[in-house]
């Protein structure tokens, strides 16, 4: 078995007690340690004779132990550990922290290099906490340079029970395990676009001689995950081109008929989009597009006017929706604008399995791609909130078993997430891309207000004048702060589902006691089945109650006219997109709505805030929120699927321009990467391990 594939278990030199920690970093064998990547670098290349050490400035100093005490504060219990450290130039103190070990590790006599940033205190200058490194009398100048305290030290993604010390220590063992390694980038795109090979930039990548070499291996990497992510585009985009999908002729008369009957008037917008989707569904090549559009900017009805084109032409469409609230409502949007057609409408979820007669359009829940379901002359699937839909699925949705037919539905997919254009082309290269970049003329601007602590007697208040003008609200409890690499855990993904649950309830019990005791309240977290979570929102719908508490598990898409009034709690908790999705459940009636921002904090968490308050559409805040924290938080973070370098690379034009060219010169050179079998493997690891939806 070769090295790298050795589980942590049996590589030897890991201690057992640090496996769980090690696991939950996502680091299971030899080769996860080495691409267990540093997140930042301390500098501790500022050497200097402790005689010129000056307070507040970085710096790393080498002498020799001369005294050494490690004693307990009576007032708090705190572990002190004390070492006076002596060069030929004076000494210094050094002071630790509840750090107990360290008077075991330590003794007078030892030669040590200390690195931090030194403070002026009672006696003078203090070193406190100081990363400390021993160097051995007997040590190569390549030990005595160490790993701790010299040059650019990596910082690692932590989890409890283990420490960035403990893997620089680990990836130090077994840096030499890298010469296994096979360089997936083709030798000629390396020297072309100027990367070091790949066991160069582990090396340089983890212990860097200088900034510029940290960079440049980091460059290289980013390079690497992102060419991944467009060869998977232009695989696609190939194997799509493999195949026929029924040619849907547009019938301009019925469309013009479905338009004019509608209540309200498309926007250009709209009318663009749905002329694309149109015109690709008319031929006879597999339709693959991204609709994309704000919240409420009339996704459902283009999706609504491509259904009935299709169904018209006597092909049977599928509306995939991610949750059956979701589903529903699609169903009912549907349902209604196509009553005058004479198109039979069915729905399809979880808790509704059974279709007696199959329909023209059937809308539902993933119970729609059940193995046992027939579906005879598919034409458009139609997805929500999902974008990655390949040729499995949609083969798999045909259902013709022993068949070698290779005609599949055209596929579209729908966001109400805002993503810059040239940030999406790069995530969904393979999809083509329409925008519903405006809202309806109709659609008020919605009032929303960021509230400090002391104005919430004020916003109670204008709450309970709405409500008793016949409006509804929305309000949002806080999300749990969580570390990300703790998600990963079955129990403590229960655990903290359990937290949110109980937080919730919480707040629904102090407003339904304490603020507002003559109102009726409802309360929705993701504990409950889809059937009493979907009766809570139709009575909600219905006005059986005034206000919804809720966990940040409220539906996206979720439609209530009546509601205008949206509160987030913890508002500094959330990220921007997902502020604006939940602003946008209200504001869909004819009412004027209003989205309040609860703010426990000041300074830069309400400064993010003012982006969502000044920003027009969430386009624009998509925008706000790229040079605010960057793609991180727009996609999710690891939740995304895409790697982390690709991710903070994703902005950088010059890099993704590069990426591009140097897919489509691979895959002009050979389509099925059998000129590049090293390549081939990465990408087949990396279409199993990443989702990018």
């Amino acid at each position: 078995m070769p090295y790298l594939s050795i589980t942590i278990e049996h590589a030897g030199k890991i201690n057992k007690k640090i496996i769980p920690a090690l696991k939950r970093l996502g680091i299971f064998t030899v080769r996860d340690l080495l691409f267990h990547i540093p997140s930042r670098y301390e500098d501790f290349s500022n050497m200097k004779p402790i005689s010129e050490v000056a307070a507040e400035e970085r710096v790393t100093i080498e002498g020799e132990i001369t005294s050494l005490k490690s004693f307990r504060t009576r007032a708090k219990g705190m572990h002190i550990t004390t070492a006076a450290i002596t060069d030929e130039s004076g000494t210094i103190e050094a002071l630790w922290f509840n750090q107990p070990f360290l008077a075991r590790a330590l003794h007078v006599g030892l030669r040590v290099r200390l690195s931090g940033k030194p403070v002026l205190g009672k006696k003078g200058i203090v070193l406190q906490n100081p990363a400390h490194e021993k160097i051995s009398a007997y040590a190569t100048e390549a030990e005595q340079k160490g790993i701790h305290t010299s040059g650019l030290v990596p910082i690692y993604p932590e989890t409890a029970g283990i420490t960035s010390r403990w893997l620089r220590w680990l990836i130090k063992s077994y840096i030499s395990a890298r010469k296994e390694l096979r360089d997936p980038l083709p030798e000629k795109i390396a020297q072309q676009y100027i990367l070091p090979h790949l066991h160069d930039a582990i090396a340089a990548i983890h212990f860097p001689e200088t900034k510029e070499e940290a960079e440049r291996a980091k460059r290289r990497f980013a390079f690497e995950e992102l060419l991944l992510i467009q060869l998977r585009a232009l695989r696609e985009r190939s194997r799509l081109k493999q195949y026929q999908a029924p040619a849907i002729l547009l019938d301009v008369s019925l469309i013009q008929e479905f338009v004019k009957q509608l209540p309200f008037i498309l926007t250009d917008a709209q009318k663009r989009s749905l002329w694309e989707i149109l015109k690709d569904i008319e031929k006879p090549k597999p339709m693959n597009r991204l609709l994309e559009g704000d919240v409420g900017s009339g996704k459902t009805i283009i999706a609504a006017a491509a259904s009935l084109i299709a169904a018209h032409a006597g092909r049977r469409v599928l509306f995939m929706a991610p949750t059956e609230i979701l589903a529903r409502q699609h169903f009912e949007t549907v349902k209604k604008f196509l009553l005058p057609f004479h198109i039979s409408i069915g729905l399809l979820t979880g808790s509704e399995k059974k279709i007696i007669h199959v329909p023209d359009i059937i809308i539902g829940t993933h119970a729609l791609i059940q193995k046992h379901l027939q579906f005879e002359n598919l034409g458009l699937v139609i997805v929500d909130e999902q974008h990655r839909f390949g040729v499995e699925q949609r083969m798999a949705l045909q259902k013709k078993r022993g068949s070698t037919s290779t005609i599949i539905p055209h596929f579209l997919s729908m966001s109400a997430t805002p993503i810059p254009r040239t940030l999406a082309l790069t995530i969904y290269g393979d999809l083509d891309l329409s925008i519903i970049d405006e809202l309806p003329k109709s659609r008020r601007q919605i009032m929303t207000k960021i509230v400090s602590s002391t104005r919430r007697t004020e916003a109670y208040s204008f709450i309970r004048k709405e409500i008793q003008n016949g409006r509804q609200v929305f309000i949002i409890c806080p999300k749990i702060e969580t570390k990300p690499d703790e998600r990963r855990e079955t129990s403590f993904s229960r655990a903290f589902l359990n937290q949110e649950v109980k937080a919730v309830k919480e707040e629904y019990e102090r407003l339904k006691k304490e603020i507002f005791p003559d109102l009726k309240l409802a309360v929705l977290h993701g504990k409950m089945k889809p059937k009493e979570k979907n009766e809570i929102m139709q009575e909600f719908k219905n006005r059986t109650c005034d206000i919804l508490v809720s966990t940040s598990v409220i539906e996206v898409g979720v439609d209530v006219p009546n509601a205008t009034i949206m509160l987030i709690e913890g508002a500094e908790r959330f990220g921007l997109a997902q502020l604006h999705q939940f602003r946008g459940r209200v504001g869909r009636g004819e009412h004027q709505s209003y989205c309040f921002l609860f703010c426990t904090e000041d300074g830069v968490a309400a400064n993010r805030l003012r982006a969502i308050v000044e920003a027009k559409n969430g386009f624009e805040l998509a925008e706000k929120d790229l040079a605010i924290r960057g793609p991180g938080d727009l996609f999710g973070g690891r939740q995304s699927g895409i790697p982390d370098l690709a991710l903070a690379n994703i902005t950088n034009a010059e890099l993704v321009r590069a990426v591009r060219m140097a897919a489509r010169e691979i895959v002009s050179e050979s389509p099925d990467l059998k000129k590049f079998p090293a390549l081939a493997e990465a990408l087949r690891k990396f279409e199993q391990a990443i989702h990018l939806e």
